[in-house]
């Protein structure tokens, strides 16, 4: 995505089966769960640069002595230097004489960040600044281990202050509306209630403290609290919990909205955001991982025993297509492979723009994320010119006018591809003033010079997504006009983002997507202006409801155009009109049939179609309207002012 968006965070769970000794003895070091949890976070590092934090339980340690620990870092090379510290603070420990690397007993109780149960997160901020209070895991502290939890999660709610009120409402004064502290003290809640409810159940029948925390432990239904705490949320999620007398969870939306995986053999239990992460941590086959299902919670008890617990009712499937085409990593087979075939897609569209003239067009990509699509575009134009091959060379057989060197130049037309764009290392804006800092945006990417023939040849590059249009009209159509192509064509293999998303990508403002601008713009200049009021007068109608319908009155912005209008009007609107280069440009979307034949499994495209899975989508698509008309800053998900 060549855009600069905030999108999805990434979590990590690793939870050991066997003592500490076992991994030492096994794979040389007590360690080896902790290594996990890096390496699963690492592979996850695409999904948060804002933030990362780890927590840490201990099982079986003296009373006294602390049995949970976090370590969050923000900003710039978060997770490098949280690492670090992990890493530091071991030297400090070993330098110990009496506690050799070996001693797993004397290491566990001396060193913070060794322990049996590990949790990792990774934060893009879509809520809230960027400071270390935002970081993930959230903590709500307590003596009694049950009452201990710690939360992680990739997730937006859409009703965040109805679940704040409602926490008011139990008597309870929040702090912060942040959705992972409302939904923490949410489960929090419930999770104070079943432990208030087992000690009424065993009444007087026990003195021993000891006895009494385990009884409480073996007879806590976390799948019941998860349930009574998320009825109410309206959302995509993927959440890690740890509750400290040793138990963990993975909750996922019935929807399926975000994405959730695990693993279990007989060394371990882990989660990840990514399959791909797992399959790399473990050395595993890709089949060995399983979808944590959605509605459901995986619960790992006090003893390491797995379970998947239906919290919620199951709902229509509407996983995110944005995690197959931009956000997750692409060395997932199904990912790659589905990437592949949204390039394959735009070959027909690809053919038109450039009127079937391959000779003279080059194709290339941008940025490195569209990498995979282009690889599937190039096998769609090959296959393409296999079938114009054989129909050109028995054309000129039957007519015998095929020479030795017809022959030749037939076979000798091929995709002809090239590296024609590059991204520089991040250009430091901010040693310029405002006069001048859009001329060191303009440099963002560089050019290959000299592999096409100038008004000659055309230029086609992939991206694998366009939202706003920015950098477009910024950077790469004008660094691409200085090879002076005939012809640019710009491909993305996602469709037009035409609505906000409220589950976890920060794209909720309507005037900042591209397409929305054309509609706008392809209204007034039509004489159609009074649309934008009456849509705006029907938002408000819907907002002032108890219970709103789930309709999206926005859909009418668009209705009166065609997507092929829509697409001219976005070339004008990115095309630079400051530079000498006087060619043509075409920008070429995906279909929206074109994505759901490519990626099949994944149906959540509200962003391209604005039909929502849960009725909070339908809501703030309105607000989001709403807050263009009234030209209010900020996402559409959040408390009004």
């Amino acid at each position: 995505m060549s855009d600069p968006i905030r999108h999805e965070c990434g979590i990590a769970i690793v939870r050991l089966k066997k003592p500490l000794a076992y991994y030492r003895e096994k794979h040389g070091s007590p360690l080896w769960g902790l290594k996990k949890l890096y390496l699963l976070m690492e592979k996850q590092r695409n999904r948060g640069q804002d933030g990362a934090g780890i927590a840490v339980l201990k099982q079986g340690v003296p009373l006294g002595t602390q049995y949970f620990n976090r370590l969050r870092e923000a900003g710039t090379a978060c997770l490098d230097r949280l690492w670090r510290q992990v890493h530091d603070d071991l030297a400090v420990v070993t330098r110990d004489s009496k506690i050799g690397s070996a001693d797993e007993v004397a290491l566990k109780r001396h060193y913070p960040w060794l322990g049996e149960i590990y949790l990792g997160h990774l934060r893009y901020g879509t809520h809230g600044s960027n400071a270390l209070d935002n970081c993930h895991p959230y903590v709500r502290t307590s003596n009694w281990p049950t009452r201990q939890l710690s939360i992680a999660g990739n997730f937006n709610l859409t009703n965040t202050p109805d679940i704040f009120n409602m926490l008011v409402g139990l008597g309870q004064h929040p702090i912060g509306e942040a959705d992972t502290a409302t939904v923490m003290e949410k489960i929090g809640h419930f999770l104070e209630v079943a432990n208030e409810a087992i000690l009424r159940k065993i009444g007087d029948s026990t003195s021993d403290g000891a006895e009494l925390a385990k009884r409480i432990a073996d007879e806590l239904d976390i799948g019941l609290v998860l349930s009574k705490a998320a009825r109410a949320w309206d959302g995509g999620y993927f959440m890690c919990g740890l509750i400290g007398h040793g138990a963990a969870f993975a909750l996922r939306d019935p929807n399926g909205i975000r994405p959730g995986f695990w693993y279990q053999d007989d060394e371990v239990v882990a989660c990840a955001s990514e399959r791909a992460a797992l399959v790399t941590c473990f050395n595993i086959k890709p089949e060995d991982v399983q979808e944590v299902t959605p509605g459901c919670a995986l619960i790992i008890d006090h003893h390491g025993r797995t379970e998947m617990a239906r919290v919620l009712p199951e709902l229509e499937r509407r996983s995110c297509t944005f995690e197959r085409i931009y956000f997750s990593r692409g060395n997932d087979a199904d990912i790659y492979r589905e990437r592949k075939a949204l390039g394959r897609e735009l070959v027909p569209a690809t053919l038109k723009a450039i009127d079937n003239d391959l000779e003279h067009t080059v194709i290339s990509y941008i940025p490195n994320t569209a990498e995979s699509a282009y690889y599937g575009l190039l096998e769609g134009l090959e296959a393409y010119l296999a079938e114009w091959k054989e129909r050109e060379i028995l054309h000129h057989q039957e007519g015998g006018t095929l020479s030795r060197e017809t022959l030749r130049q037939i076979l000798a037309v091929r995709p002809w591809q090239e590296k024609a764009a590059l991204k520089d290392a991040k250009l430091r804006t901010f040693i310029s003033g405002e006069d001048d800092r859009g001329d060191l945006v303009s440099h963002a990417y560089d050019v290959t010079r000299g592999i096409l023939r100038p008004g000659i040849d055309n230029l086609v590059v992939i991206d694998d997504s366009i939202v706003r249009g920015t950098t477009l009209r910024a950077s790469i159509l004008r660094m691409l006009a200085r090879l002076e192509p005939r012809r640019i064509v710009v491909l993305s293999s996602a469709p037009q983002i035409r609505y906000p998303d409220c589950y976890g990508i920060d794209m909720s403002e309507l005037g900042k997507f591209v397409a929305f601008e054309a509609a706008v713009t392809l209204l007034r200049d039509s004489g159609r202006g009074a649309i934008l009021d009456e849509v705006y007068q029907a938002c408000l109608a819907e907002e002032a409801k108890a219970n709103p319908a789930p309709v999206n009155h926005v859909k009418r912005i668009y209705a009166p155009f065609s997507d092929e209008e829509l697409s001219a009007q976005i070339t004008e609107l990115v095309r630079p009109r400051d530079i000498a280069w006087s060619g043509d440009v075409t920008i070429v979307f995906q279909t929206v049939v074109g994505l759901r034949w490519a990626i099949t499994g994944h149906t959540g495209d509200w962003y391209f179609t604005g039909d929502y899975p849960t009725p909070g989508g339908f809501r703030v698509a309105n607000r989001a309207f709403i807050n263009y008309m009234e030209k209010r800053r900020g996402r559409a998900y959040e408390a009004r002012a």
